[in-house]
């Protein structure tokens, strides 16, 4: 019934949808199998793709041929850039988004990729033959045969949905939970956990007094996310902001003991960074109101995502609370919050590629490897699906450094490091930010899959070309280029800033503080007029470029100095535990998670750097 695939996605969330593109647009046969065809890239939770370190994320999943960004650019109702007040290290772009269009679209790019077929059905199990995946298992005793396999199942892995006491089998609100592949993977020998996410309720926007609530609009100049010709907004929705209240606490405290969050019915462990309203009342007892986003969720509904309020608390007591929130005094409830138990896989039992280390050619990517939100999955789909279709074809795996992406800080930390908790990005997790900019993905990392031999990468190509020789022009202008004492003292007095008793070129004035390109081109026109020939982006990474130099080069120095350990490759039969001047921790790590290179054994849980300095030595070095 089956042709043999070369690649089978198993689920079509945000994981699964970029696995398949991947490894579809690298040529391979795909297979991608869904328990609801009516879901594919549902956005189970926030309406909302990007953010801090999210949204770099995005964009670097766009440099790499990926479609989380397209699609976002198609369907965003709302576009903001974070952290404008900090360095550009740090500004993150966050888009509000249409939760349907965005689905559907999803559905459409994968419907038009020839290499993309799909089946609608659970998959219970996998095909392992020899400790070599070979295909599928369906519900009803099917078999799809496949040269590798990528499991993308989220939250639906043995998943259970708590409201208060009650509670039901389920990956998603209304949907069956997957049963089968957990099982059948601990008796391969892999180890598994449970982790807990949650969601807030939805309500009525028409029943919300938007004007008790503070107005959160979108930028003025809205951007985007992908480096190609994607439409940008011309007119966009607003979020609010509302508080919690005292008030609102105490009434939630009184379904406390119907918690299953407190009484011990959820075993999993819950995401840190995104507490649950009723676990932020409990850690931070000593404040009186908390903050929460009122976001639309598209265009043409009236539902309402309450971001901020997620509960697993009794239905009654959710709604109770809610009406107490200045604005809400009359909302109507679509449906209440829950939280999710699901099964994991521990990602330390994953080489680099995310393949696993006990069945050839079987990945894993997304929340099955403990991390959260829909950027995190989405690369690891995409990093997944290349590295299926490389490995088939008895290629190298596609591993992106620490200073190279994201996306390697991501994987680097999961596979070497592990987690306990639900995962996820921030722009802290990476030691060279400055050069891992949302600015640049595609200048980093475009050229890299091109040689991988991605089809549909010359436009992306071209504009890279060009975007390399207009950023370096006008950097070369604004070196070379002279400013006189009489055209900028005014503004420089404006800014506290000592005068100029000379011309000097353009950049030494820049480099001064609270002086930017945009103030220097009103108190210069042939500046301004030079400018007027490129892009804001052009012009922004250059000036980006120039401030930040020095930080910029001591970073390369940092990233020089870790390449060096980077280079030195490790064979997969290296006998760690022969050499006894190694610790006894290193020696059972190092053995069991087999680094490729000593820069990844550097940074395994356990390895000091004087057990480096012995692995050193005896290879020679």
């Amino acid at each position: 019934m089956f042709p043999e695939y070369d690649v089978i996605v198993v689920g079509a969330g945000h994981a699964g949808c970029e696995a398949a593109v991947a490894a579809a647009n690298m040529g391979s046969k795909v297979m991608l199998a869904t328990m609801n065809m009516q879901t594919i890239a549902q956005m189970s939770c926030n309406p909302a793709m990007g953010g801090v370190a999210k949204g770099q994320i995005v964009r670097e999943i766009d440099a790499l041929g990926g479609y989380s960004g397209i699609v976002t650019d198609h369907t965003m109702i709302q576009f903001r850039m974070l952290n404008r007040s900090k360095g550009p290290a740090m500004w993150s772009p966050r888009a509000q988004s249409d939760r349907m269009l965005f689905a559907g679209k999803w559905r459409k790019m994968l419907e038009e990729n020839p290499n993309v077929d799909f089946w609608q059905e659970m998959i219970t199990g996998l095909v392992v033959k020899d400790g070599v995946v070979k295909g599928v298992r369906t519900s009803i005793g099917l078999e799809i045969p496949g040269r590798s396999v990528v499991l993308t199942n989220g939250t639906f892995l043995n998943g259970i949905i708590h409201i208060g006491e009650k509670q039901f089998g389920g990956g998603r609100a209304g949907e069956r939970a997957a049963k089968g592949i957990t099982e059948q993977l601990v008796e391969l020998g892999f180890e598994s956990g449970r982790m807990k996410t949650g969601t807030p309720p939805r309500v009525d926007g028409r029943s919300l007094d938007w004007d008790a609530m503070e107005l959160q609009p979108g930028d003025e100049i809205p951007g985007k996310f992908s480096y190609t010709d994607t439409p940008r907004l011309a007119k966009q929705r607003p979020c609010h902001i509302a508080y919690t209240s005292q008030e609102v606490h105490d009434i939630l405290k009184t379904g406390f003991d119907r918690s299953p969050m407190f009484n011990g019915r959820i075993r999993g462990v819950g995401p840190r960074y995104c507490p649950s309203i009723e676990d932020k009342i409990d850690r931070f007892a000593e404040r009186d109101r908390h903050q929460l986003f009122v976001e639309p969720e598209g265009w043409d509904t009236v539902e309402i995502y309450v971001n901020g309020f997620s509960s697993s608390l009794p239905e009654d007591v959710q709604y109770k609370a809610m009406r107490k929130i200045r604005g809400f005094e009359n909302a109507k409830m679509f449906r209440p919050g829950y939280a999710i138990e699901y099964d994991y896989f521990p990602p330390t039992q994953l080489k680099i590629s995310l393949e696993t280390r006990l069945v050839k050619n079987l990945f894993f990517a997304g929340q099955i490897n403990g991390t959260t939100g829909y950027e995190e999955a989405a690369s690891q789909g995409l990093m997944a699906g290349l590295n299926a279709h490389l490995a088939i074809n008895d290629q190298e795996p596609f591993v992106l450094k620490r200073s190279e992406a994201y996306i390697g800080v991501l994987i680097d930390d999961l596979v070497n490091k592990g987690t306990d908790e639900p995962y996820r990005m921030f722009t802290s997790r990476a030691e060279y930010r400055i050069l891992l900019r949302q600015d640049n993905a595609d200048l980093r990392l475009t050229p890299m899959v091109k040689d991988l031999g991605m089809s549909g990468l010359e436009e992306r190509m071209e504009r890279v070309a060009v975007k390399n020789e207009k950023v370096a022009e006008i950097e070369k202008f604004i070196r070379k280029t002279s400013i006189a004492p009489e055209d900028v003292n005014g503004l420089l007095a404006e800014r506290n800033s000592s005068p100029l008793n000379q011309k000097v070129k353009i950049h030494s004035v820049l480099m001064r503080p609270n002086i930017n390109l945009a103030d220097l081109q009103t108190v210069m026109p042939s500046l301004s007029e030079f400018l007027d020939n490129y892009d804001t982006e052009c012009a922004g990474l250059a000036e980006t470029n120039l401030i930040y130099e020095g930080y910029i080069r001591k970073e390369q120095e940092m990233v020089d100095k870790m390449n060096r350990l980077e280079a030195v490759k490790i064979n997969d039969d290296f006998d760690y535990r022969g050499i006894v001047s190694l610790s006894l921790e290193a020696r059972e790590k190092l053995a069991v998670m087999k680094p490729r290179t000593i820069g990844q054994a550097s940074r395994i849980s356990g390895v000091s750097p004087s057990d480096i300095s012995v692995l050193l030595i005896h290879m020679g070095r």
